[in-house]
């Protein structure tokens, strides 16, 4: 088939550090290039891919979110998009709703991968007015909001099963692995740790949204004796943190639609002490995988009893779940 991947551009294909959604993109790009079908990417130009690329801008937006308009660019690459379009057989966005109006214009089939969360006030009244745009969403708790949109399939994130390796022997460290953020509760995992009696250490990115946030509430924490910042890892650096760690804590205050840094962990056969919003009980199986609590203190209670998860079990879960294989298929 020849296969559109439209994806956004705040990152580059596949990102140098965090990146969730065009980290996906490039998974699943270069899985349906092996598989020998013709795709096209359409990204920053900094990305690395062995499909047709189609440099939108020079670099990641990242590079110079503060300079210029992001929207410009994915406007700009959305009306290519649809300008191009007679060329494929099907068109795949990442671009959430942005997509929805050349969606329309587009000269052959496409769907829509939806990576955030549909809860947002405002959100119904734009969903419904595309309600024909057919859809895949990445859980079915990210579906709950607008459950009756032109849904086509739950289609769980694959990693390649050998870019992170099982590790059987963990170090004596919690981790923690996003971006410093209100949502993602880096405060609270702190707390966890530090009821525990644990070591925790923290690989995170720091948006610029989020820089104020990180200096009054985060900063003073990470003096703590038992905090380490990491900043961001890449691949390679994320394979040994979250390999090595007792367990990856997710005390997330929001509906997490997927959490990609959950089937990571399942990856290294590290287990997940987890807040149960959002995707989470899709992902983690309570008791097996690791354990999914609703407060601090069952967190803390977590912490204590989470060598005996099997970590050999953890990597099987992942192996048979969240593989870019089956992904693709």
């Amino acid at each position: 088939m020849r296969i559109a991947q439209v994806s956004t551009l705040y990152e580059r294909v596949p990102p140098v550090a965090y990146g969730g959604t065009e980290r996906v993109v490039s998974w699943l790009t270069e899985e349906l290039v092996a598989r020998g079908h013709e795709l096209t990417l359409f990204a920053s130009g900094d990305s690395l891919t062995r499909a047709e690329l189609v440099p939108v801008c020079p670099r990641s937006l990242r590079d110079i979110e503060d300079t210029a308009d992001p929207q410009a660019f994915h406007v700009a690459m959305l009306e290519q998009v649809v300008q191009r379009s007679g060329e494929f057989d099907i068109v795949h966005f990442h671009t959430d709703y942005a997509s929805f109006p050349f969606g329309r214009r587009v000269r052959c089939p496409h769907l829509t991968t939806l990576h955030w969360r549909l809860d947002i006030p405002g959100l119904d009244t734009l969903y419904r007015e595309f309600a024909d745009m057919p859809l895949v969403s990445i859980s079915d708790a990210q579906r709950a909001p607008l459950p009756d949109l032109a849904w086509q399939c739950t289609i769980y994130h694959g990693l390649p099963p050998g870019l992170l390796s099982f590790h059987p022997a963990p170090s004596d460290y919690l981790a923690f692995v996003g971006r410093i953020a209100p949502a993602k509760r880096p405060d609270t995992a702190i707390e966890i740790a530090r009821r525990a009696r644990a070591r925790i250490e923290i690989a995170a990115k720091i948006d610029n949204g989020d820089r104020a946030y990180y200096e009054r509430d985060i900063a003073p924490l990470m003096k703590q004796p038992h905090v380490c910042y990491r900043g961001e890892l890449d691949d390679w650096h994320k394979n040994d943190f979250v390999g090595r760690a007792r367990a990856l804590l997710f005390p997330v205050d929001w509906p997490e639609p997927f959490g990609l840094v959950l089937a990571e962990a399942l990856a290294c056969g590290t287990p997940v002490i987890a807040f149960g919003r959002g995707s989470v009980p899709e992902i983690i199986d309570d008791g097996v995988t690791g354990f999914i609590v609703n407060t601090i203190d069952e967190a803390v209670e977590a912490v204590g009893k989470i060598d005996t998860i099997d970590r050999s079990r953890c990597r099987a879960a992942f192996e048979k779940r969240f593989t870019v294989a089956r992904m693709a298929d």
